[in-house]
């Protein structure tokens, strides 16, 4: 099995890979951690800011891998915000039965009223460098993407809308994953 995560910066992806990875003992993968070797290795003239095209770049090789894991019957978690709206399209139904996908996104009226709490919990599972030009608006509209990309691919988008520790329990407790 599969695991694929995706959604807007600090939405808690890396979070629930982790509790993923202690409930069903799967290791994963980040593509944050993906996209630093390609760029700090010289693989790629991309810097983090070319979300766009290391999406483009990344995409690939991310699911070439998936198919191989898949392939080899081996389980594997893999969160990042580099997977492409219409993810679908690059697998055959073999695979795709295979794949549990899972796209998080936070609503504007929750990162309005939990937007330091949301910045406090950055290195919550990572230590990761903070962006100091980070905003509530830019929160906003990565997440308004999410949920519109991906809506509109047909995909369900797991909504943070009031407590994010009781939606990731809950998504936990109810999820057959």
């Amino acid at each position: 099995m599969i695991i694929l995560i995706t959604g807007a910066t600090h939405v808690g992806k890396t979070f629930l890979a982790q509790r993923l990875l202690e409930k069903n003992n799967y290791p994963y993968l980040s593509l944050d951690h993906l996209k630093m070797g390609l760029i700090r290795s010289g693989y790629t003239t991309l810097t983090p800011e070319d979300d766009d095209e290391l999406t483009d770049y990344m995409w690939p090789i991310v699911r070439e891998m998936i198919k191989t894991a898949i392939e080899n019957k081996q389980n594997y978690i893999i969160e990042g915000c580099y997977v492409p709206a219409d993810w679908r399209k690059s697998f055959d139904e073999k695979y795709l039965e295979n794949i549990e996908f899972i796209c998080l996104a936070m609503t504007e009226e929750y990162i309005e009223n939990h937007f330091s709490e949301i910045i406090g919990h950055e290195s919550e599972v990572e230590s990761r460098l903070t962006e100091a030009d980070f905003t509530m608006d830019e929160l906003k509209q990565w997440n308004r993407w999410y949920m519109d990309s991906f809506g509109s691919a047909g995909e369900k988008v797991v909504l943070i809308e009031d407590d994010f520790e009781m939606t990731m329990k809950k998504f936990l407790e109810e999820e057959s994953i």
